[in-house]
């Protein structure tokens, strides 16, 4: 950015930065900022899809906060879900600065923290709905509102302009399983008091209708329960406590013996039962180790691996690789969780290895076993009637959730040129009269991780794999003589072990039956020899055509090579193998 863009940028207004979340499903990170202070609200994490080969997680780009770290007042969370928590230990080794949440949130995070030796360093505060905190030219005020893990909030922000509410994830769920309602009255409050901005959740955008309750999938699971023979395994995502507590109750009801397994799960049962967020009764709890003592009928397994993922518990008991779980025939199979777009080969995978041991399987497709946590349009249009917003910006979501949510806002009455759609990296300003989309930020985007969250990818090491995976790999090798006379000889007595060809180049002192060329995942070489000797006298032909300075050049030489047969297979077999030519010399 130029110095009078960063100027104009700052002076009279308020602006907006999606670091992540406005474009996709999770990594979901909002930067507010003022002339003099910054605010940061969720520091959330996103998991690759099956085109990132060997990328574990991913992370927001959060250079722009690096930079302007000393405004930085705080970092604000409106709920536990990994999408919007999963980054703030990777945030929080780049960043000093205080952490504001509630109780059930700040503790699930802390596990993340403490793990990744982060907690001793993190300034954690606890709020609860209804509190508000003073954070430089920000007022932030929490607000209560339902999903699928208690404690969530939104956040009305007031600034020297005027109101903003940065909803998060939410739904109006009228039957709450803890019966704690969202706090409408306050939403109506405010918008009576008149707010400047309204940025929503959009992941629903597209559902008509409104999301049902939690509780609405209670009379099929406990169906579900009442026909289960045998073992009854109930997965779904480690943090969808709601969901949970209704496992666990139709559980004691039905006198079952309840284990859990995969260690994110165990650690928010625990978590969440210790502040009082979950009832269990531990009388009904054993070790997963002991599962075997007890009759199949007697059982019920919470399981993670709701989207497929590799080293999941579900995952590898559907490939009869767990430890000490089996699935198996007659046994009951729940995935209680939405497919998220990018999952379903995955998830279908798992379905597919689960129906081949015998068991019967229930997911949302076929039953009615998972409602979202997220508003679906007459939710959404709720939330816009009650806030009744001068501007509004939609989030949280793929870009055609976000344009049916620009959709929403209009058909409730919100001006078009009041309505902005944005991407992540962009830049908002916002002002008592304006919003507009100004520009983008440069250094926004992706940070691909490979294994342990120090170890960041590059995206060009990214593409590699994925040419690799496409197209495969060709690795021609040649040996260069430093002098062109005892090359000859050189290449005279390989040739005659080799009982090749000895015609060779008076400069060089190669031939083509010297150069050997080696290919993986591209052709298979014995079915190929044509094409191959032909790439071996390209590259022949490539070092003859080479002065001497050049041939003394390792790079020039590897260089002139790539170049040569990169054209040539892709004119022969119109694809582009990774091409990595070694040169020795002797």
């Amino acid at each position: 950015m130029t110095e009078d863009l960063e100027f104009e940028r700052i002076e009279g207004n308020v602006s907006l930065i999606p670091l992540g979340g406005l474009g996709e499903f999770g990594l979901n990170m909002m930067v507010y900022e003022t002339e003099n202070d910054i605010i940061v609200v969720d520091t959330g994490f996103m998991l690759p899809n099956a085109d990132m080969p060997g990328v574990d997680l991913i992370f927001p780009d959060i250079h722009y906060l690096v930079e302007r770290q000393e405004k930085i007042r705080g970092i604000l969370l409106t709920h536990g879900h990994e999408d919007h928590i999963g980054a703030l230990f990777y945030v929080l080794r780049q960043l000093d600065v205080p952490v504001y949440g509630t109780q059930l949130t700040l503790a699930i995070a802390s596990g993340r923290l403490r793990e990744y030796n982060v907690l001793s360093k993190a300034q954690l505060n606890t709020i609860a709905p209804g509190d508000t905190v003073e954070l430089g030219d920000f007022s932030a005020e929490f607000i209560h509102v339902t999903h699928s893990i208690p404690d969530t909030v939104a956040i009305a922000l007031r600034t020297p302009i005027g109101v903003i509410v940065h909803t998060g994830d939410f739904k109006f769920d009228m039957t709450p399983v803890d019966g704690k309602l969202s706090d409408i009255q306050t939403l109506a409050r405010l918008g009576t008091e008149g707010v400047l901005l309204l940025v929503s959740d959009s992941t629903n955008a597209e559902r008509l209708g409104q999301t049902p309750s939690e509780r609405s999938i209670y009379g099929a699971i406990d169906t579900i329960f009442q026909k289960a023979e045998q073992k009854l395994f109930l997965c779904t995502f480690s943090s969808s406590l709601h969901r949970i507590q209704q496992f666990i109750e139709l559980a004691d009801m039905h006198r079952r013996l309840v284990a859990v397994t995969g260690r994110s799960l165990l650690n928010n049962i625990r978590t969440a039962t210790e502040l009082g967020y979950l009832n269990v009764n531990p009388d009904y709890l054993i070790d997963a180790r002991d599962v075997s003592m007890f009759k199949p009928h007697e059982l019920v397994i919470l399981s993670t691996g709701s989207q497929g993922e590799p080293r999941s518990a579900m995952s590898l008991m559907a490939l009869d690789n767990h430890p000490f779980l089996k699935v198996e025939h007659g046994d009951t199979v729940v995935i209680s969780a939405r497919i998220i777009p990018g999952n379903e080969k995955a998830i279908g995978n798992v379905v597919n290895h689960l129906l081949r041991r015998g068991a019967k399987i229930y997911h949302e497709r076929n039953a009615d076993v998972h409602v979202s946590g997220h508003g679906s349009s007459e939710d959404l249009k709720l939330m816009l009637n009650l806030l009744q917003p001068k501007f509004f910006m939609p989030m949280h979501g793929e870009y055609q959730n976000l344009m049916r949510h620009a959709e929403l806002a209009e058909s409730v009455g919100i001006p078009s040129n009041n309505i902005k759609v944005a991407e992540d990296g962009e830049l908002i300003l916002l002002t008592p009269e304006t919003c507009e989309v100004f520009g983008r930020e440069g250094r926004s985007g992706r940070v691909f991780v490979d294994g342990k969250p120090e170890f960041e990818l590059e995206d060009i090491v990214l593409r590699d794999r994925i040419q690799l995976s496409e197209d495969g790999i060709v690795v021609p090798i040649v040996v260069l003589h430093s002098d062109a006379g005892d090359g000859n000889q050189a290449s005279e007595a390989s040739s005659q072990e080799e009982n090749i060809s000895t015609d060779s180049d008076s400069k060089t002192g190669l031939n083509a039956g010297q150069i050997e060329i080696i290919s993986r995942g591209f052709v298979y070489m014995d079915k190929s020899e044509e094409l191959i000797e032909e790439a071996k006298e390209i590259t022949l032909r490539v070092i003859e055509n080479l002065s001497d300075e050049q041939r003394e050049e390792t790079e020039a030489v590897q260089d002139e090579i790539r170049s040569a047969l990169r054209r040539f297979f892709s004119k022969q077999m119109q694809r582009t193998p990774l091409i990595f030519p070694v040169v020795m010399r002797v």
